[in-house]
């Protein structure tokens, strides 16, 4: 498994420098999104050493950001993503427990696989909405691919590149994570999660919209449960006979 670590990052500037060296300390293999930022984070990303950058402008979302970090990550011949954000919710400290999970079972069995970092929704400053939205996108979750995740709104995962869903079904925006997991599912890829820290600075800064951005995520709900009937079910069932036949 040869993996790198790319970390999406909007208007960030207050916390991308400590995000990129505590990464950099796990990993040597670091790629930053750039999505379109207006604050100091071009300076940032000038003066800091041994990282790739994407970069672009105008903002596209972070779904756009993910998408473009995974091209860059195949050219570069990565066969594994870790997936961090850069407002220090995450602890890149944390990067080894999603590899080495991977590697346990990928040594069993070499198939897709996405790792993802759980939160606890319990954490002492967890601010009250996303307890709900999490716990909210979890029942969807578990609705559409008859799988139960502790956390599927977290953006700390490690992802199989040759495993991802076609990039062009993917959005631009915070829905892409959710698409990512589902049609990940649907795909016959192992879905599995590792407990890990999470913080929320009192100075953290969120570019979610919590009405817009509910608003899509419920719209991309309503579709994938009707989807499931079409699709997502009959790919799993024929995923799941398939790897009967081969065992």
């Amino acid at each position: 498994m040869k993996y790198c670590i790319v970390i999406p990052t909007y208007n960030n500037g207050g916390t991308l420098q400590e995000v990129i060296e505590r990464t950099l300390a796990v990993c040597s293999n670091v790629i930053v999104v750039n999505d379109g930022s207006t604050d100091s984070t071009l300076d940032i990303l000038a003066e800091a050493k041994g990282i790739e950058v994407v970069s672009y402008s105008p903002n596209r979302g972070k779904g756009y950001a993910l998408c473009r970090g995974f091209e860059r990550a195949r050219q570069l011949g990565f066969t594994h993503v870790v997936t961090i954000d850069s407002d220090l919710q995450h602890f890149p400290e944390d990067v080894p427990l999603l590899v080495e999970k991977a590697s346990r079972i990928l040594e069993k069995e070499q198939r897709g696989l996405l790792v993802v970092g759980a939160r606890s929704l319990k954490a002492d400053n967890m601010p009250r909405g996303n307890t709900f939205a999490n716990r909210f996108s979890n029942f969807w979750f578990a609705l559409q691919t008859l799988c139960r995740m502790p956390d599927t709104q977290s953006g700390f995962r490690l992802y199989n590149l040759d495993s991802l869903p076609p990039l062009g079904l993917i959005s631009n925006r915070y829905e892409a994570e959710l698409a990512l997991l589902v049609l990940s599912a649907w795909r016959g890829v192992e879905l599995t999660s590792v407990p890990v820290r999470v913080d929320y600075p009192a100075d953290r800064v969120s570019h979610f919209r919590p009405i817009a951005d509910f608003l899509r995520i419920s719209v991309l709900n309503t579709f994938l449960c009707l989807l499931a009937l079409l699709y997502g079910y009959p790919s799993m069932l024929f995923h799941c006979l398939k790897r009967k036949l081969k065992s």
